[in-house]
């Protein structure tokens, strides 16, 4: 009785355990496909480097908001009580005598105005000079080139992203080439040991056939390791634990490609390197006005409205108005600085002449990896229907040479040689998709269309 309760507890505890495994293991219906618009998407909202830029771009408009506000009056409303010792000691006038409320109201610092000071005044101020309106421009100029700089993480990101994802679906086809000249092998073994068996081959056969399927699995093993490699690599950019599982969508027929003076056009006109040093050199221009503009002179602007008197009121004991009003106009004009501001504008100068070199090399560089990718784009695109009767050529060679064997016609070194070229053949193959997919995004990305 008590062996039968323990068996019955065993069973309960290894059904119990099953339904834990199972119900921790994804389910079909719960594992995302993820297109490359997708992968995209989730890279830009986990990529610290896209985020970092994506500030410092949204910064850069605030500041653009700041410099222009600096054009603008400043609106302060001034409150202050000074308190100034009386000339004759006395600490207020409620301490003084009605005979010598003079005395009394004396401040002891002459610069003072009375012993009890009040203050409270709108102060509206402004500045006018060619620092503050270039600064408005260099803003401009510097968000111009944070949005661009924007562009040119983003589209590294793209970059990034394109080649794990169409690695790994390469490698995952890979895989079922690994998997096939497996199964192939495996079936050559057995057919070379039912001609041992029959008398038909020698063991030798044998021997070189088990070779090749051990070699074949060793394939496998790397294939499947290679897939693993890649996805985690690509998980790290797409989900907050690399480990979650997934699967990739793509469309089986490649994007056409362009001709190539388009893809020059939309370059020319959408290609954030461009920008970056278009709008640096700008900037750089107006570094160069803005430390001019210190040789200029400044006007400033003050106007205040309230009270400034020795009661906190709109009236004083004598019935005086507290309420009024002054205006200040300042204009400083600079005359000696020791060089300080010729300095300036020398260093705005060098930097400047640096940025018109990163420009004209920029532009440089755009022609050629333009011509380059273009290149590569459409000698790729040429090669996969080669690439693609090759593999078909290999599958029929294989086919005629497994046939030829059977019937005594052919050594098994052709045998194996037509399996090592059928495999060698669908990698390729492979591997000029990669190669087409991967140049095309390069041309979409100098584009501006992904």
């Amino acid at each position: 009785m008590l062996a039968a309760l323990l068996l019955l507890c065993f069973a309960q505890g290894l059904l119990r355990a099953q339904g834990n495994a199972a119900a921790s293991l994804p389910s079909a219906a719960t594992t995302p496909t993820v297109t490359l618009d997708e992968a995209l998407s989730r890279a830009r909202s986990n990529e610290p480097g896209f985020a970092a830029a994506a500030a410092a771009s949204r910064v850069s408009n605030i500041d653009r908001s700041i410099a222009r506000g600096a054009l603008l009056p400043t609106v302060t409303y001034h409150n202050q009580f000074i308190y100034t010792q009386p000339a004759d000691g006395v600490t207020g006038s409620s301490n003084a005598s009605a005979s010598s409320p003079a005395v009394s109201s004396t401040p002891r610092f002459i610069a003072n105005n009375a012993v009890h000071e009040y203050t409270s005044q709108g102060v509206v101020t402004e500045t006018i000079g060619l620092q503050q309106i270039a600064a408005v421009s260099r803003a401009d100029a510097a968000a111009a080139v944070a949005s661009a700089e924007l562009e040119i993480a983003r589209r590294g990101l793209v970059s990034a992203v394109v080649g794990l994802f169409y690695g790994s679906l390469a490698a995952d086809r890979k895989l079922v080439v690994a998997q096939r000249a497996s199964q192939e092998a495996s079936s050559f073994t057995m057919l070379t040991e039912q001609r041992e068996a029959a008398r038909e081959a020698a063991h030798a056969d044998v021997v070189k056939a088990q070779l090749q399927q051990q070699q074949r699995e060793r394939d496998v093993a790397d294939a499947v390791l290679q897939v693993q490699k890649t996805r985690l690599e690509l998980a790290v950019l797409l989900f907050p634990d690399p480990r979650s599982p997934f699967t990739l969508s793509a469309s089986a027929i490649a994007a056409p490609l362009a001709s190539q003076s388009d893809v020059e056009t939309a370059a020319a006109r959408a290609n954030p390197e461009l920008q970056s040093a278009l709008s640096s050199l700008r900037l750089s221009n107006l570094d160069v006005t803005s430390a001019r503009a210190a040789y200029l002179p400044e006007l400033g602007v003050s106007f205040a409205y309230g009270i400034d008197a020795a009661q906190f009121a709109t009236r004083g004991n004598d019935g005086v108005r507290n309420l009024g009003y002054s205006a200040t106009a300042t204009l400083d004009i600079p005359v000696w600085d020791w060089l300080a501001t010729q300095h300036k504008v020398k260093q705005a100068e060098i930097l400047h002449d640096a940025a018109k070199i990163t420009l004209t090399a920029t532009q440089r560089r755009l022609i050629a990896q333009l011509d380059e990718t273009y290149a590569e784009a459409s000698v790729a695109r040429d090669q996969l229907q080669s690439l693609e009767m090759s593999a078909e050529t290999a599958k029929e060679s294989l086919r005629l040479t497994r046939l030829r064997y059977t019937a005594g016609e052919a050594s098994v070194l052709e045998v194996v040689d037509a399996q090592n070229s059928l495999t060698g053949a669908e990698l390729a193959r492979e591997d000029g998709r990669l190669r087409y997919w991967a140049a095309l995004a390069a041309l979409q990305m100098l584009t501006g269309t992904i």
